[in-house]
């Protein structure tokens, strides 16, 4: 059942709707300066932790999407879910975990 609902999350999000190309630029300055302003310009960690691909490796998709979505608890971690939609937020952990070069 496990390995079911992990396929149906993969394929759901190979049907992600990915931004357009104005949207992921908004999307990107979002990151480097909003996330930026915890997780320090480079991602490298600050307030908030690291947010470069070798920080996340361990962290799962589904994680990461519901710490953007909804934010931290107890921590500095805002929810995001006003600003972005689910389409975008999975297209940034994306983007976290392969960072344009």
């Amino acid at each position: 059942m496990k390995k079911l609902l992990f396929l149906l999350f993969i394929y759901s999000s190979c049907l992600a709707a990915e931004p357009s190309l104005a949207r992921q630029t908004e999307l990107q300055n979002l990151l480097k300066n909003d996330c930026g302003a915890c997780h320090g310009l480079l991602l490298q960690g600050g307030l908030g932790s690291p947010l470069q691909p070798k920080d996340l490796a361990q962290k799962s998709d589904e994680f990461l999407i519901d710490t953007i979505t909804n934010g931290r608890k107890g921590t500095a971690m805002p929810p995001w879910k006003p600003f972005m939609t689910q389409d975008e937020i999975t297209w940034l952990v994306s983007l976290l975990r392969n960072p344009i070069k």
